[in-house]
């Protein structure tokens, strides 16, 4: 149907242009960035278009929370204990652990509090809801449906052997489609994870793995506890640490420059006065 102007509508533009059937995705892709660049959908509707087909390729490993930066109540948590935890992390679920994190027993929500103070009969056992396992390799859009049909909000991802891997939430796949906020702090994800920057100090990625870690900044922290620098901060502190905060181990100050409410992304590390072997830009 013509316009009320004679010329063609949107619509009909947009059509013309995908009017032969695309060979394959990377076609398809090529023809809505050439959409976006003739002004027939702005520049949000191609994000979420591309984070849209691109995460059918996607692996839930590649956006999972690690085991290491997991918050987990443990099952014999006195009431206080939860509600104080609950407030500090300012999540809305937690998986609940027995013996340690490969042993989940449910997942607990934190309005289910509210029954306890509102004078109510609360026993943890009977509020947790049942975990949902994943394998690591289930794909996002697989695991995105899943979630949908079943109102689960929250996963349990598990290795190849069985063990908890990390976890991963309805949030952290939609983030692929709809894209997350970048900063001045975010790393191209092919990039190094130590950066020099203008300043002397170094960015580093909170996935950095301890030995690297050791191996560029001289340090001798041990890896039998957490695997990755992040993780060593977490620890540390005994709970996410927020944006700004600093922490002073072994002579190293180190800033936590970005991280959200479920993990740390990137830390500023001021290493001592022997230079350390780490790659420049």
């Amino acid at each position: 149907m013509d316009s009320p102007s004679g010329k063609p509508s949107l619509l009909e533009r947009l059509s013309a242009l995908l009017s032969r059937e695309p060979e394959d995705q990377n076609d398809l892709l090529a023809r809505l960035r050439l959409a976006c660049d003739r002004n027939l959908i702005d520049a949000d509707a191609l994000t979420i278009m591309e984070g849209a087909l691109q995460m059918s390729d996607m692996q839930v490993r590649e956006v999972m929370v690690p085991r290491a930066q997991m918050d987990v109540i443990h099952i014999d948590d006195s009431v206080d204990k939860i509600a104080t935890f609950v407030v500090n992390t300012a999540h809305s679920r937690f998986p609940a652990i027995g013996e340690g994190k490969d042993d989940v027993v449910g997942i607990f929500l934190a309005k289910d509090l509210l029954r306890y103070y509102a004078g109510r009969e609360f026993d943890l056992r009977d509020m947790l809801r049942p975990a949902v396992f994943v394998p690591e390799s289930k794909r996002l859009n697989v695991l995105l449906r899943e979630f949908r049909v079943s109102r689960n909000h929250m996963a349990i991802v598990v290795d190849e052997y069985g063990g908890v891997a990390g976890l991963v939430t309805i949030e952290d796949v939609l983030e692929q489609i709809v894209g997350d906020i970048e900063d001045e702090f975010d790393f191209d994800e092919v990039g190094d994870g130590i950066r020099l920057d203008q300043n002397g100090r170094y960015r580093v990625k909170a996935t950095t793995e301890i030995e690297d870690f050791n191996q560029a900044f001289a340090t001798h922290f041990s890896s039998d506890e957490v695997d990755t620098v992040g993780g060593l901060v977490i620890r540390h502190l005994g709970r996410l640490p927020r944006r700004g905060e600093t922490v002073e181990l072994e002579g190293i100050k180190i800033q936590v420059m970005r991280a959200d409410s479920r993990r740390v992304h990137t830390l500023s590390v001021e290493p001592r006065a022997v230079e350390p072997d780490a790659p420049t830009q």
